[in-house]
């Protein structure tokens, strides 16, 4: 997965005028001071993308939403607000991680807020290291063991918050990750025909979406 993150980063990605990542980018994130290869792997290929010519912008995710500002001075990479409205090749496109959307899932709307507590979190980050991971190891397995028992519907996105996010928004299009469902949905709004575009996970190919003058595309491609 990593090895073919850093290959289409290198390959792909210096085509495009810029690059959004909708969180998720890792599968934790416990603080910029964690000191794993990994991060600094990826910061350093960011970089490179972004002295390329190719700005990269990043949401939080539900399982990074601790990138701070270390990390993205590292990679040079922006942090964006968790919606964004952009205009793109002549389209109003709403982008977000999703996990707002999925508003069914009371359960995870109600930690959601718990841990985004600026409180919480400078709480969190001014631990030791071995026990934030500690902490994490174990909010992941509850969290694991949470949604065992949930339906596929609960935790999908609820189509009304979608409509009301699209409609407050003034957009036509929407692009978001988090539930892992990737495909281009239609979406009736009140006078005209929206789209909401939804990303795949990286567990056994690519996936991204590609907006360009011609359209929106769903792209996958192998590792």
């Amino acid at each position: 997965m990593t090895a073919g993150f850093l290959r289409f980063l290198r390959e792909d990605a210096p085509q495009a005028d810029a690059l959004y990542i909708l969180g998720d980018l890792f599968e934790a994130w416990i603080g910029d001071d964690d000191p794993q290869p990994l991060h600094a792997e990826i910061a350093a290929a960011l970089n490179t993308l972004h002295q390329q010519g190719v700005p990269c912008f990043f949401i939080h995710g539900n399982r990074d939403f601790l990138v701070g500002r270390r990390f993205a001075r590292d990679s040079l990479m922006q942090i964006l607000p968790d919606t964004k409205v952009l205009e793109l090749y002549g389209r109003r496109v709403l982008i977000l991680h999703g996990d707002t959307l999925c508003t069914d899932d009371i359960g995870y709307q109600k930690y959601r807020k718990k841990v985004h507590n600026p409180l919480i979190q400078k709480i969190f980050l001014a631990l030791p290291l071995k026990w934030r991971l500690a902490i994490a190891a174990k909010m992941r397995a509850d969290s694991k063991a949470s949604n065992s028992g949930k339906s596929l519907e609960i935790m999908d996105v609820n189509p009304q918050a979608v409509i009301n996010a699209m409609q407050e928004n003034g957009v036509e299009w929407m692009i978001h990750g988090h539930t892992h469902r990737p495909a281009i949905h239609n979406v009736p709004l009140n006078d005209r025909i929206g789209h909401r575009a939804v990303l795949g996970a990286w567990h056994e190919e690519g996936s991204m979406i590609k907006v360009s003058a011609d359209g929106v595309e769903l792209v996958t491609f192998p590792f």
